[in-house]
């Protein structure tokens, strides 16, 4: 197998370090770019070499980019809260389009772009999401998939003008490494509590966090120039998701239904307490439309194409309760 010198930015986040270490375990070098001052625990110990660059900075990152084969753009800000987010678009859009402006003037070989399902049009219930679903930005419902869609339509444009790029779009991120607890971790954790559970109807399509980071490898070695892949794994409802946790606990906390009226209203308000509270936000509007949309995505092209192949997320959500329990002092019940 090939041995090749690799960028990832976006390093230290849930996928990013979950990648890293996916590319040493092959036997792959690989150069993380992390932010001035950022807390990298999640690359403690591993055989990787850290450069401080930002995306923001063409010109640092075009240095960072030299030697490198094949990048691995996974940097951005996710937001679930409503409104304009300057910041949100200033990272995710102007970021990428200097990734891609420093990736053709450093000669990489091939760029991995990690869009995300959210990017794509909201298909209705009933439709089948797939590859053939466009990006739209202009039909997005919140600034972060906004401005995904803009970046994903800036890769493929490049594309097009010859730089040798790919794009993956994940669903629901899920698994363990989670140590900068993302919103399914969230959920998880709280799920782990001994406490009565609230929760809401509704699904979503979730993947393990370590399929994404092989299906980028993936993409990397055999994707299409200017073809999407949707990584996605099997849509399970946010009952089951708690179940699961408490199953692999022992737990036999009550499951208190929120009825979906009250939870709509109590999201008009819950943005403003969490900026007050400075908490991270789980029930917001954009929250409840995710869960409540369609969730019905194909992965059969990437399937088809890359050889991807998602665990089923009964291990992964094991997985990561064990890992919350070894890296947060949970202990199981008898």
């Amino acid at each position: 197998m090939q041995t090749y010198k690799n960028l990832v930015t976006g390093a230290t986040g849930h996928i990013g370090n979950v990648l890293v270490r996916e590319l040493i375990g092959r036997g792959e070098l690989v150069r993380a770019l992390t932010l001035p001052g950022e807390d990298c625990t999640s690359l403690d110990g591993l055989d990787v070499e850290q450069v401080q660059g930002d995306v923001l900075d063409l010109d640092g990152l075009q240095q960072a980019m030299l030697g490198m084969q094949r990048v691995y753009h996974l940097a951005g800000i996710i937001s679930i809260m409503p409104g304009k987010n300057r910041l949100v678009r200033k990272i995710n859009v102007q970021g990428t389009r200097n990734v891609v402006r420093a990736a053709h003037a450093a000669g990489v070989e091939r760029l991995v772009y990690t869009s995300s399902i959210h990017a794509l049009h909201r298909a209705p219930h009933g439709v089948v999401i797939d590859e053939n679903i466009p990006f739209d930005p202009e039909g997005a419902i919140s600034a972060y998939d906004q401005s995904k869609a803009e970046a994903s339509l800036l890769v493929q444009d490049a594309a097009c003008l010859g730089l040798d790029a790919v794009i993956a779009c994940p669903t629901g991120v899920i698994g363990p490494y989670d140590f900068r607890l993302s919103e399914m971790g969230s959920l998880i954790l709280s799920a782990m509590k001994k406490a009565p559970q609230l929760y809401i109807d509704g699904a979503y399509d979730f993947v393990d966090v370590r399929d994404i980071a092989h299906g980028l490898i993936l993409a990397g070695e055999h994707g299409r120039r200017g073809e999407s892949y949707i990584l996605s794994g099997e849509q399970i409802s946010i009952q089951r998701v708690i179940h699961l946790v408490q199953e692999s606990l022992g737990l036999r906390n009550k499951l208190l239904k929120v009825p979906l009226g009250l939870a709509r209203f109590a999201a008009l308000f819950a943005p403003a307490y969490y900026q007050l509270a400075r908490l991270k936000p789980r029930l917001t509007p954009y929250a409840i439309a995710t869960v409540t949309s369609n969730s019905v995505i194909s992965n059969s092209k990437a399937r088809r194409e890359l050889g991807y192949s998602p665990r089923p997320l009964n291990m992964t959500i094991q997985d990561t309760v064990q890992w919350f329990c070894e890296h947060l002092g949970f202990k199981q019940t008898q």
